[in-house]
């Protein structure tokens, strides 16, 4: 298959620094809100800092872990009840492009373009449990089935997903869906997966891998998706716009062009289900879709590659280009 066009690549590439790695909670202090009138309440609650570009972050299931991890090649463990860091060992090669936990634990994979897959404990970080590291081309995202959660799928630079089961690690299926950018599997049943190619989002069944739904509409590459909650919508953003799709529709049911602030990344708020907080080139965007009312917030100094969030404890994580990764609340 065609490897994707080179700029889904430089999304994980191009990017070196040093700093030392610290984390801090803050006492909650207003961030600077742009052109709002609402009276909604979104803090800066703690920040770690890196030594290189972060581009994916995820919460355990309870909260209690935030894992992150990109050019360093290691991930980097917050444990959100003591405050405390901890750090993997450095095994990959090169860029770490997702981080996902299973579901109900405390163990995750990494993803990266030294073409593995890697399987961690967040409790016990200081060795890996699995590793897969003979695929053919860059592993580019990741993700656990909600229900099933010895079962992940991942997609690579050759526009190809696959299934995996955990033990034994071994690939269960190459699926007919295509997807070189993101995957996420629908949240509570995991009956669809949701996978981006280039300018277009694909929805398939899971179990039958037939598509169920078709996306288009978008005019650069997708960088990022979504699903709220129930999993009865899907977000997907790509430098231009953010857009919101139906499942029960089949279409695009709200729009948001960036008028400038390239969006990367985003997901629906754990507390406000009709607000979608959106990663730009250095702002934050809190997005009415309701209300069509944007709420812009000045949050790292370069792009927010990835975004995450606690269902249990409500809070939001960004990671940034900047070398660092926030938390808000």
């Amino acid at each position: 298959m065609e490897i994707p066009k080179k700029e889904v690549l430089e999304n994980y590439e191009n990017g070196y620094g040093h700093s030392s790695m610290n984390g801090t909670l803050k006492t909650p202090i207003q961030p600077k809100i742009e052109n709002s009138e609402s009276s909604f309440n979104f803090v800066e609650l703690g920040c770690i800092r890196t030594r290189n570009k972060v581009i994916c972050c995820d919460f355990s299931s309870d909260g209690k872990f935030l894992a992150s991890a990109g050019h360093d090649k290691k991930t980097v463990i917050w444990n959100m009840e003591t405050l405390q860091t901890d750090t993997t060992p450095e095994e990959n090669q090169y860029v770490i492009t997702d981080v996902r936990f299973r579901p109900n634990s405390t163990q995750f994979a990494t993803a990266s373009f030294d073409k593995s897959i890697r399987l961690w404990d967040a409790a016990k970080p200081g060795h890996c449990l699995h590793a897969y590291t003979a695929h053919p081309s860059q592993i580019l995202s990741l993700d656990f089935h909600p229900k099933k959660n010895d079962v992940f799928c991942f997609s690579d630079a050759s526009d190809e997903v696959r299934y995996w089961d955990i033990n034994p690690l071994s690939c269960a299926r190459l699926s007919k869906q295509a997807g070189s950018a993101h995957v996420r599997f629908q949240p509570i049943t995991g009956k669809l997966l949701a996978a981006a190619s280039d300018e277009m989002v694909t929805v398939y069944d899971v179990e039958n891998d037939r598509e169920s739904h078709s996306f288009q509409g978008h005019s650069g590459l997708i960088n990022y998706l979504s699903w709220d909650h129930n999993g009865d919508y899907l977000a997907s953003v790509s430098e231009d716009s953010a857009r919101v799709w139906s499942l029960a529709s089949g279409e695009c049911i709200h729009e948001l062009r960036s008028n400038g602030d390239r969006f990367h990344s985003c997901l629906f708020h754990p507390n406000h289900s009709g607000l979608l907080v959106i990663g730009g080139e250095r702002n934050l965007a809190l997005w009415n879709m309701v209300e069509h009312k944007r709420i812009t917030l000045a949050a790292h100094e370069r792009i927010i590659a990835a975004v995450a969030n606690s269902a249990v404890t409500g809070m939001i994580a960004s990671a940034s280009h900047d070398f660092s990764v926030k938390l808000w609340k």
